[in-house]
This record gives structure tokens, sequence and C-alpha cells, in this order.
């Protein structure tokens, strides 16, 4: 059987599951496929594919190609450039809750830092200045966290000891989490939207100029998404205008080019799509991709399923 992994790394957490594997299984064919070199074998005779972080070139050919393809593992929670090119016959499986610890970190501290102002103390140590003066804090303001699955849990988790309140919203709603409807009406209220939804059909271009102008004065978004979510003309609008202020992880485009306005908009923390790119990520990565070929070979459910919306 031949699985291409997206890495060294990945490939040695799998060197010895054999020894774990029942006397019938098939002989395992490890080949590391990063999408910079060349294709290491034939694309028909995979199996199993865990393609890397960042989408291989030709991504579509390659998975048209891939016949005899039965699993497909993503190492991020996000599928949409694999959805449309899925070969009739395998599962797509994403990566939930690798990436979780990470990004709620990075969420957690992006927010604090605009809240406090470390950018702005930062530029004036390097200028030697001692700009004394008041900021804003994340006690007492309510986070309103849009897009409540595995990874709004874990910014929920690490906000407990922060004293704010908590709103939460997903697709549909559910228990104590609103709709993705109910949107306009909760948006004057928060001191800091938290964007976590997928990237999909329905929330492309959701924080539009109307989701911003609902926002109220001063608030801070923060997006460790997907930068298609955001209307990035309509933002750098509320930012140069000194309403909101904003900590993105993720932009449209990504990279973000040289002399974009929002890289000097006021108000804004940029960081280059690293919130889940930690060493933790990195060990929950193996984990979850030997569980998943185990039980591929096993003939177990598979974990993370993508059917239907996610």
């Amino acid at each position: 059987m031949k699985i291409w992994v997206a890495s060294q790394d990945i490939a040695d957490a799998l060197s010895d599951l054999p020894k774990e594997l029942p006397d019938d299984a098939p002989a395992l064919e490890l080949a590391v496929y990063d999408g910079k070199t060349a294709l290491p074998g034939a694309p028909e005779e995979v199996e199993i594919w865990v393609p890397p972080l960042q989408p291989v070139p030709d991504l579509a050919a390659i998975l048209g190609r891939m016949t005899g393809l039965r699993l497909l593992q993503t190492v991020t929670a996000g599928v949409e450039p694999y959805r449309p090119h899925v070969p009739e016959n395998a599962v797509l499986c994403n990566a939930r809750g690798v990436h979780d610890a990470g990004t709620a970190e990075w969420a957690v501290g992006a927010m604090i830092a605009v809240l406090r102002e470390f950018p702005g103390f930062a530029a004036a140590q390097a200028r030697g200045e001692w700009t004394y003066h008041h900021t804003g804090v994340l006690a007492d303001s309510t986070v309103l966290i849009v897009g409540y699955g595995s990874i709004g849990e874990a910014v929920e988790r690490r906000l407990a000891g922060f004293e704010v309140e908590i709103v939460r919203v997903a697709r549909t709603a559910r228990g104590n989490v609103h709709g993705q409807d109910e949107l306009p009406g909760l948006l004057p209220s928060a001191d800091v939207v938290v964007l976590l939804v997928p990237a999909t059909a329905d929330t492309a271009g959701l924080v539009d100029a109307k989701f911003l102008a609902a926002m109220k004065d001063g608030s801070v978004l923060v997006n460790a998404a997907r930068g298609s979510i955001v209307d990035t003309g309509a933002l750098v609008a509320e930012l140069q205008s000194g309403r909101l202020r904003a900590a993105l992880d993720v932009t449209a485009p990504e990279p973000l080019p040289p002399g974009h306005p929002l890289w000097t908009a006021p108000g804004v923390l940029i960081t280059p799509h690293v919130a889940g790119s930690t060493p933790a990520s990195l060990r929950r990565t193996r984990e979850l991709v030997r569980a998943q070929i185990f039980r591929y070979l096993t003939g177990q459910r598979l974990a993370n399923m993508i059917i239907g919306h996610y």
C-alpha cells in the first residue's frame, strides 16, 4: 500500500506502525511529498495521501490522477482547497483539534496585545521613548466568538480567568450558542469579535462593510479563520478612520504584498498565518495521522470525516 505524507517527521512517526498491525495487513510504502519537489511516484498508485500544510501546485490535476485514493487526510482544519477535487471513492478527513491549542493561544494573545497596545509600546521601545498612557483592558469586556467549534471552545477555556463575558455563535443555534443569523443583533455589544469560521461559500465575505459598521466604536476584530472571510477594503476603511482595531493572522490577499494599505493602517496587528504553527501542532499532527492510518488499516471508523457542512 502506497502512502504519501507531507514530511519526513510524519513518515518517521509511521515507520514502526506495521508492528501494531495484524499479520495479514498490507506492506506499507511511505513516500514524502512536500509539494516543493518532484512527485515521488505515480499518483494513480497512492491509496492514502497526507498533503502538506500549504496546498501543493496543480492540486486538482494530482487529485484527478489519484484513481486509487481511498483516504485524503489533511493536516489542516480547513479543507476548502480539496473538497471540489476529492476522487469519487476517497474519504476526506480534516485535522480538527490538531491546531486548537496554538490557534486559541494566538487569539487570546492577539486580543490582549491590541487592547493593551503592545505593538505601539514595542515601536516606542525601538525608538527609545517612554510613552506612558492608559490603555484598554480585556477584563469586564464581551468577547463574541463567531464560529464556535473546537477552536472556539479552546479560546473560551483560555479566557476563563480573564473576567470576560463570552457570547458564542455557530452556523446554527444550539443550547447556549446563537445562530449565525443572530449576528447583527450581537455585534453592537461586543468589545472583541473573534472569527473562527471555516472558509465556505456561506462565509466568504461574511465580514463586510455592514458587519463592520455594526461593531461598536473601539472594538477589536480578531481573524484566526481565513482572509476570505473579511472584506479587506472595508476593514482598511474602518481602521483608517480609527473607529475599529484588528488583529489578523490571515489576510486577503495572502501573503499580503508589500505596499498594501493594510500594512500601515492604524490599530492593526498582523502576523503571517502562524497561529497554528507550533510544536504542539506538530506533535498532535503526528499523533492524529498515525491513529487515523491505524484506523483505516484495521477497518475502524475514521475520525474527522467531512460530510456535508463542517
